[in-house]
């Protein structure tokens, strides 16, 4: 039951991620591009596939590296067992706080010239697939706080914590998967469910962020207060 809570937490982490406006906004304009470029619906569909993978993977790849390098060192992993608990309370209500938009968090952009991003386009699903991890690692205010201050913490407070960056890139790719099949299949109302599921992701991070809070206050008031 624990098992399935971390991973129902990692893809539901992953989905938020992906239907926040910069990542939404990210992915349905690189998806849109890519049917422009593209005729057949089924190499559209391919495309986009490919474009999802490589979101999917760039999220796991990088979530991995960084837990099995913080795990590897055994007397970080002591110091990890013994006081990274008392730190989860304060990491998580700092989370809920920039979810929340009270705290601003300002991260350098990744940029691609328009040059390079057509030569990644049109080469096909391998160009695709690239374009997915690149744009996956510019890292947004909201998805830079569910991953680095939500998804790492909590998996390296799992048993399996190396399993947690691949769910959750999964949760990111699902979002993008179905507008992916929508372009393949000529759906011309995008930009109504666009403005859906953009108010939906509103509620859904202001109600993910009191969570948080509400845990990192019970965290901190277990682990740290009651230690005075």
């Amino acid at each position: 039951m624990e098992l399935l809570i971390t991973f129902g937490s990692a893809l539901w982490l992953g989905i938020l991620t992906s239907i926040s406006p910069c990542p939404l906004a990210t992915n349905i304009a690189a998806v849109s591009f890519l049917s422009k470029k593209i005729a057949h619906p089924f190499m559209v569909f391919i495309s986009g596939l490919a474009y999802t993978i490589g979101r999917m993977a760039a999220y796991a790849a990088l979530g991995w590296i960084i837990i099995s390098s913080l795990l590897s060192v055994p007397q970080l992993v002591q110091f990890l067992q013994k006081y990274f608990v008392r730190a989860l309370g304060p990491i998580l209500i700092i989370t809920g706080l920039v979810l929340l938009e009270i705290i601003p968090l300002r991260l350098p952009g990744l940029s691609l010239s328009q040059k390079h991003h057509n030569r990644l386009v049109e080469s096909g699903a391998p160009g695709a697939f690239l374009l997915g991890w690149i744009f996956a690692l510019a890292f947004c205010p909201v998805s830079a706080a569910l991953f680095f201050g939500s998804l790492i913490p909590l998996a390296l407070n799992s048993e399996a914590g190396a399993l947690m960056p691949f769910i959750y890139g999964v949760g990111t790719g699902l979002p993008v998967l179905v507008f992916a099949v929508a372009i393949a299949l000529g759906i011309t109302s995008l930009s109504h469910w666009f403005n859906k599921i953009t108010k939906l992701e509103y509620y859904t991070r202001r109600i993910t962020g009191g969570i948080f809070i509400l845990v990192g206050l019970y965290y901190t008031e277990i682990y740290i207060l009651r230690l005075f």
